[in-house]
């Protein structure tokens, strides 16, 4: 499983002009499902996520978590960070997750998510869709969490 962070002083996404999820300051989370992830490589990311310390301490020092700041997550599923490029200049997507085992494990990431922390929004998984972002810093972390 992979994912982008981006720390955010704000961000949302909408989908037909309409807002659907958005957050304060927090955390934009790209997620994405690839072939053989299960449960427990979501659970081990969310867990990541949460405790990851890219927010600035008193001393503006990246020494804090999403949860110590109590800031906001922003799920959104972007199938296209496994993208592969290797072979040429058009992506191949053969690594992602098939669509209906993406949706359960992006479901699955966002539930857990939603019982660990009190702040989550999320995007719609398939849909096309329009983030806006104001990233703080820049900060901007990639993950990537595999079978144990």
């Amino acid at each position: 499983m992979k994912a982008v962070l981006q720390r955010v002083r704000e961000a949302r996404v909408e989908v037909a002009g309409q807002v659907i999820g958005q957050i304060g300051p927090g955390l934009l989370v790209l997620l994405c499902a690839e072939r053989g992830d299960t449960d427990a490589v979501a659970d081990r990311l969310l867990a990541k996520v949460l405790k990851l310390r890219v927010f600035a301490d008193e001393a503006g020092k990246m020494n804090r978590s999403v949860q110590d700041v109590a800031g906001g997550l922003l799920v959104v599923s972007q199938f296209t960070l496994a993208a592969d490029v290797s072979g040429g200049n058009r992506p191949s997507f053969t690594g992602a997750a098939a669509p209906d085992e993406g949706r359960r494990l992006y479901e699955h990431f966002v539930a857990q998510a939603r019982r660990q922390h009190p702040q989550v929004a999320t995007g719609e998984f398939a849909a096309d869709m329009q983030v806006h972002l104001v990233n703080d810093g820049p900060v901007t972390i990639p993950l990537e969490m595999g079978a144990a």
